[in-house]
């Protein structure tokens, strides 16, 4: 599922692997979780969806 916000879009997905924490919750990225790849190749849990309303950018990659 391809998911658009004005200029930046996400691929959803699920995790293969553990992956460290998510950037915005800081909740654990785990293996079988629904997560949105951005073009950058962050990933994030569908809480990327809150960040989207009031920003534009990858939290981690703000000049992008």
């Amino acid at each position: 599922i391809l998911n658009h916000f004005t200029l930046f879009s996400f691929l959803e997905d699920v995790l293969s692997k553990d992956a460290g924490e998510c950037a915005i919750c800081l909740e654990e990225l785990q293996q079988g979780d629904t997560i949105a790849r951005l073009p950058c190749l962050c990933i994030y849990h569908k809480c990327i969806d809150e960040w989207f309303e009031v920003n534009r950018s990858c939290p981690e990659h703000p000049s992008d």
